[in-house]
């Protein structure tokens, strides 16, 4: 009975486990919403849209000048995720523009054989509850930030291409792995042309007073979003081209990665450790109960077994994470849940003989009864 009892504790800390490792078991509702009282949309925590069609370019692609306007008002400036991504599937590679809290991350990534980031930073561009009209102009000198039609940095060493504004366009999050924005977007503006920081205010205060930027023909304006249709699933194209952006009714992430590389989700953020420690706290109890059960059963090598368990589990997981677009599926997980599993197992050896004398019913293999000093690589 007693060891009965002990697993029955065992299939009590597996099914939370997989239940804090799989939960939703399916795609939710994609919560992206028209706003009431202005043109524009509102996107809450699982959120995307994206365009029927591939944005295509009206210049050379190797062209380095190129512009896009979006304006936005986030939900928290201590928030962070991707609000627009123009993404290749071909080449695996996508440009990104993402709050990381205050900060502006303008970034290009590659998933290919070699993963590459590349990218810069534009310190305190968002502000608590004011919308921010951001602009990116590129050309042969580099790539221009303006923050409300004013310039913000220069990152001469990072040129874009026409190439670069092309493809699948992803509002409010990315592609490979989600990373949903929380906001409200109030307008986006794509060009395959540089524009003048005179082009750059005269838009500014366009959008402000009218709600749109006054276009000439020779801006080579590629598309436009109002966001003034206030119902339906899309987002109308206005600049003629016809590639319109579409809410899907549920939440999904464009070319999920199965199994991401450790190498390429390191990053020294506090939201990246933060997820480890999480990782690897979460496994401790399966480690620790696991770990009783089998010493209990008196098995050889239990300490090896229970740990083998923990990085079975930790992989099935991933793998079905792969499946969900809220979850992300990494190594780096497996790495940690299995550090957890250890530790876990490693402090019921630890704590058996206390065990044993304030919880007598805890039935304990002979090898551990009484014997601290028993080393945990010898499991």
């Amino acid at each position: 009975m007693k060891v009965h009892l002990l697993a029955l504790i065992c299939i009590a800390v597996l099914c939370t486990t997989l239940w804090l490792g799989l939960w939703p078991f399916h795609a939710p509702k994609n919560d992206v919403s028209w706003l009431a009282n202005q043109n524009g949309l509102l996107l809450g925590k699982n959120a995307t849209l994206f365009n029927s069609r591939s944005l295509q370019t009206t210049s050379p692609e190797d062209s380095p000048e190129v512009s896009v306007e979006i304006w936005l008002l986030p939900r928290r400036i201590w928030d962070s995720g991707t609000f627009l991504a123009f993404y290749h599937s071909g080449s695996r590679s996508q440009f990104t523009l993402r709050q990381s809290q205050t900060d502006l991350l303008v970034q290009t990534e590659t998933q290919n054989e070699s993963p590459t980031q590349k990218g810069f930073y534009v310190d305190d561009l968002f502000r608590p509850r004011r919308p921010v009209f951001i602009t990116v102009t590129s050309s042969q000198q580099g790539t221009c930030i303006y923050l409300d039609g004013v310039l913000a940095k220069t990152a001469p060493h990072f040129p874009l291409s026409a190439k670069t504004l092309t493809g699948r366009l992803i509002v409010g999050d990315s592609a490979w792995q989600t990373d949903s924005w929380q906001g409200r977007i109030l307008g986006l503006a794509i060009y395959h042309q540089q524009l003048t920081p005179k082009d750059v205010l005269q838009n500014y205060t366009a959008w402000k007073e009218k709600g749109q930027p006054e276009i000439t023909e020779q801006e080579h304006n590629v598309a436009l979003y109002l966001f003034d249709e206030h119902t339906g699933s899309v987002v109308h194209d206005k600049c003629g081209a016809g590639v319109d952006l579409y809410l899907p009714p549920r939440y999904q992430v464009i070319d999920k990665i199965a199994l991401q590389p450790f190498w390429t989700e390191f990053s020294m953020t506090r939201s990246y450790w933060s997820a480890a420690l999480k990782n690897i706290v979460g496994f401790i109890p399966f480690g620790f109960c696991f770990y009783a059960y089998l010493s209990a059963l008196r098995l050889k090598r239990a300490g090896l077994i229970t740990v083998a368990l923990g990085t079975a589990v930790s992989l099935t997981i991933e793998v079905l994470q792969a499946f969900l677009p809220t979850r992300d599926s990494g190594t780096t997980d497996i790495i940690t849940n299995t550090i957890g599993t250890w530790i876990g197992a490693a402090l019921y050896s630890w704590l058996a003989p206390i065990l044993t004398r304030f919880l007598p019913w805890m039935v304990l293999s002979s090898s551990l009864r009484g014997d601290r000093r028993r080393s945990i690589i010898s499991w």
